[in-house]
Order: structure tokens, then sequence, then C-alpha cells
């Protein structure tokens, strides 16, 4: 299986772990009853890492999608390269080390991060071309 492949495995996972990691968070503040009930009303105002881990889990939503569909399409296509693997590996990597940067409240690191998985992105659109 290629590698680029296998990073899209591991990034799904990790989108699976995040996901877990925000409800734990959010849980501590809303409590069960907000969760299990039915949600009518105003949701909760979440803050400190609870907020941020919301926020980094958007901002995985936005980008997650371009990465899942240029990864398959890389590998559909025909046009999967050594790019397309390296590529994939960034933009894993970086959305790993995000994650705490986020939760954390790591500004410029997290921004950094941020950049250098959108460089891992462009690589494996470029890979298509």
């Amino acid at each position: 299986m290629p590698i680029g492949l296998v990073w899209l495995g591991w990034t799904l996972v990790l989108a699976f772990v995040q996901l877990l990691l925000t409800a734990a968070a959010c849980r501590q503040q809303d409590g069960l009853q907000w969760a299990t009930g039915n949600r009518d009303g105003e949701p909760p105002r979440y803050t400190g890492v609870a907020a941020r881990l919301k926020r980094a889990q958007a901002n995985l939503a936005e980008t997650l999608p371009i990465f899942i569909g240029a990864v398959l399409l890389a590998w559909v296509s025909g046009r999967y390269s050594p790019l397309t693997g390296w590529g994939a590996g960034m933009y894993f990597l970086t959305r790993a080390i995000y994650i705490p940067a986020y939760a954390f409240g790591w500004d410029i690191v997290r921004s950094l991060i941020w950049g250098v998985s959108m460089a891992g992105l462009l690589l494996v659109l470029i890979s298509l071309l």
C-alpha cells in the first residue's frame, strides 16, 4: 500500500481522536445533561482548552475533505508519486502537532505548524498536476 494512503488512514484516526478529545473537554464544562439532552436553547459557551480544541477541530474539518480527495484522486488517477507520500506525511504529522499547539495556546508556533500542514496539502495537490 502506498505510504500516502497509510498517512490518510492515520489522519482519519487522528480526526477521530481529536473528536474524542474535544468532546471530553466540552463535557467537563457543559456536563452530560446537555450532551444527552435535546439541546434546545442556547448552546454552552466554551472557554479555555475546550474552546481551543473546538476551534482546532473546526480547522481540521476545513482541510480534511481536500486532503482525503487529493490523496484518493492521486491514487485512483495513477498520479500518485513520492511527492504525494511526502505531502501526506507532512500533513498528518503537523496536524498531530497542531492539536496540542492549539490546546495549549502556542500562538505563533501554532500558526507556523498550520502553514507547514498547508504546504504538505499543497504537495499532494501538486502531485495531481
